[in-house]
């Protein structure tokens, strides 16, 4: 018997995506038929603010190898109200595919309201510490303040695990992040031939600490640069990882899988 096209090509996992967004309302059928084909076997949806999660929660009814995040995006802080801290715990108590907490995190790139933000990271730190639950963290021009809370946390017992996703930065601050017990997860950027600090962090990373995603709609990796990006595309995340690290593509997307699986606690019906 032939292999179907999922089961030829190596495991994924796609560790943050955003395919609730409406540049998919017209063809997730043909994108999802791509992703299976692909060999994504789990998707992780990120949540930019708590509007986004009935419609996210539908996708997770309508693709079994959806699994999600609740929270709120630093450049969303306006959508942060005296109670959502309590509508986030609600939502991740009240569905089991609720994985983790994020995207939360600092955005200093696009945004100067650094303790408008801080105000809202906090409470998302302590609530999955309190639900040990992961955190998706984003973080673009903002490690030193980000190290510093995360140690503040660390050394007073209080810092959830989690995952630098979409990776930006430099090595040195790629080994703050690691010392501090977090995940890297590369996207498309590790694609763009101009993007050596990146490259140089894909080849170092630990191979049980490091993940692929999308970050899909955006950041499609060469050659669709420019285009919407969708979960499939992963693959091309990890080819490039392999090439840069001197592996194959299996033993990429093997060590991706188990360590997504690991830190996500994934069911093993999923991967």
């Amino acid at each position: 018997m032939s292999a179907t096209p999922c089961e030829a090509a190596p495991a994924l996992v796609d560790s943050h995506c955003h395919i609730v967004f409406r540049n998919f309302d017209a063809d997730l059928d043909e994108v999802s038929r791509r992703w299976r084909e692909a060999g994504v076997r789990a998707l992780i949806h990120a949540c930019v603010e708590p509007a986004e999660i009935p419609a996210i929660r539908s996708l997770a009814d309508r693709f079994p190898e959806l699994r999600y995040a609740v929270g709120v995006h630093p450049l969303d802080c306006g959508h942060w109200q005296p109670d959502t801290a309590a509508v986030l715990e609600a939502a991740a108590r009240a569905d089991a595919r609720v994985v983790a907490i994020g995207e939360l995190g600092l955005d200093l790139f696009r945004a100067t309201n650094l303790e408008e933000q801080l105000a809202v990271l906090r409470p998302q730190l302590d609530l999955a510490v309190r639900l040990d639950l992961p955190v998706i963290i984003h973080c673009r021009d903002a490690a030193e303040p980000m190290l510093a809370e995360l140690r503040r946390r660390q050394e007073n017992g209080g810092c959830p695990r989690g995952v630098m996703h979409c990776w930006g930065g430099t090595p040195e601050e790629m080994a703050g992040f690691l010392d501090l017990g977090l995940y890297i997860s590369f996207s498309g950027t590790v694609t763009f031939p101009k993007a050596e600090p990146i490259h140089r962090c894909a080849r170092q990373v630990p191979a049980d600490r490091y993940l692929v995603e999308t970050d899909c709609p955006f950041l499609a990796p060469v050659p669709r640069r420019g285009k919407r990006n969708e979960p499939a595309y992963v693959a091309a995340v990890a080819a490039r990882v392999a090439e840069l690290r001197g592996e194959t593509l299996e033993q990429v997307a093997a060590a991706t899988t188990a360590n997504a699986a690991r830190l996500f606690r994934l069911p093993a019906q999923v991967v």
